[in-house]
C-alpha cells in the first residue's frame, strides 16, 4: 500500500523533477555550456519551472489551479527536452547524453500526465 500524499515533496514526479534538475545544473557547468549563457540559463529555468510549478499547483486552494500549474510543469518539460536537443545539435553533449536526458524528462512529462488524469478523473 502506497503512502498517502501529505505535501509535495511526497510526490514521486516532484521527486523525480528535483533529479532532473540537479543533472542539468551539473551538465551546464561543463565547458561549452558554462559559457553559453543564454541556453545554460534557460535550461536551467525551464528545468527547476518543472519541480516549482509541481509544489507551487499543490500548495494552491483547489484542484482546477493545480491541474494549471502541472500543466505548465509539463510544457516546461517541453521546452527542457527541446533545448536538450539543441545542446545536442551544438556539440555540447553526445548523442547517449542527449538519449538519457530526453528519456528521463520524456518519462518526466509523461507522469505529469498520468498524474493530472488521475487528478482529473478524482472530480468525476
Amino acid at each position: 500500500m502506497s503512502k498517502k500524499v501529505q505535501c509535495f515533496e511526497d510526490l514521486i514526479i516532484w521527486q523525480k523533477a528535483i533529479e532532473f534538475a540537479k543533472e542539468i545544473y551539473l551538465l551546464t557547468e561543463r565547458k561549452g555550456l558554462k559559457t553559453d549563457f543564454g541556453l545554460k540559463g534557460q535550461l536551467r529555468n525551464a528545468s527547476v519551472s518543472i519541480s516549482n510549478n509541481i509544489a507551487e499547483g499543490f500548495e494552491r486552494r483547489s484542484r482546477k489551479e493545480y491541474l494549471n500549474f502541472l500543466n505548465i510543469a509539463k510544457g516546461s518539460a517541453g521546452e527542457s527536452r527541446s533545448m536538450i536537443f539543441l545542446a545536442l545539435e551544438l556539440g555540447y553533449i553526445d548523442q547517449e547524453e542527449h538519449l538519457q536526458l530526453r528519456n528521463k524528462v520524456k518519462f518526466l512529462s509523461g507522469s505529469i500526465s498520468n498524474h493530472m488524469n488521475a487528478i482529473s478523473k478524482a472530480d468525476n
